[in-house]
């Protein structure tokens, strides 16, 4: 699993490079987004007091939601592009097993992301001069676990396009989902971290805005975060092979 997961890192870091254009590109289209709710939270919250605390959520938070939306898409769009390519049975023969491989690749994609979201991150503080606490030592472990509750949920829906091929639309809700998730006032709602993404969302405010470290945070708290990571990941995985099961006893695995 090891020697697939470095060869995917390398294989999405050349992909990056060969297509440099398109990476660069990636990056300024969701810069100008935040660039327009940036705008947008300026307008509506003015010169406040409260302006400064405002601003550093909807940094936090664009980066939590362009993060979940890159690793939600991920396994759904890869399964559709190995298909068009005519490649998903060669994954498929793996002695891994397709799941595996496709687990891997979703850990080399988030470790790449993550590169990426750190430029997007600088870009954003530059922006609107909130220069939040990056402490890396605790903010990747807890974006790990967070976005895990984001791939299981992805996996599942992969699981849906071996079976029924576009499924793009039932994917094109979750992000005004996430959208709501990251809303969700988790000091309010008792059963805010049984769902995915509100309460990773709320430990990483803390660090990045509190200055607080993993080491600080209450061992209950970052406890709920992986057994919700683990749920989330073994329900999708589960869904995810049951899917795959019925596209090979209908013969449509390969299909587009």
């Amino acid at each position: 699993a090891g020697i697939v997961t470095g060869a995917m890192l390398k294989r999405h870091a050349l992909e990056m490079r060969q297509y440099a254009f398109n990476t660069a590109m990636g990056l300024l289209v969701y810069y100008m987004f935040f660039f327009m709710v940036f705008v947008g939270a300026w307008a509506s919250v003015g010169e406040q007091a409260t302006f400064g605390q405002t601003l550093s959520q909807v940094v936090v938070g664009l980066m939590v939601w362009v993060l979940a939306l890159q690793t939600f898409g991920e396994t759904a769009n890869r399964i559709s592009g190995e298909a068009v390519q005519g490649t998903l049975e060669q994954l498929a023969m793996s002695p891994l097993g397709l799941g595996n491989v496709l687990l891997c690749r979703a850990l080399a994609s988030f470790f790449i992301q993550l590169v990426y979201m750190l430029i997007f991150l600088v870009l954003m503080m530059a922006t609107t001069g909130r220069w939040l606490h990056l402490d890396l030592i605790s903010l990747v472990p807890l974006l790990m676990l967070t976005m895990g509750s984001i791939q299981g949920i992805g996996f599942a829906i992969a699981g849906l396009t071996l079976l029924y091929k576009r499924t793009g639309a039932v994917a094109g809700v979750w992000q005004f989902v996430f959208i709501a998730l990251l809303a969700v006032p988790v000091d309010k709602l008792p059963y805010a971290p049984a769902l995915p993404l509100a309460w990773g969302n709320h430990l990483i405010r803390r660090v990045m805005m509190d200055g607080a470290s993993i080491f600080a945070l209450p061992a209950g708290d970052v406890l709920l975060l992986l057994a919700n990571a683990a749920a989330y990941m073994a329900v999708g995985y589960l869904a995810f092979g049951f899917f795959e099961r019925q596209a090979r006893l209908r013969g449509v695995l390969g299909h587009y």
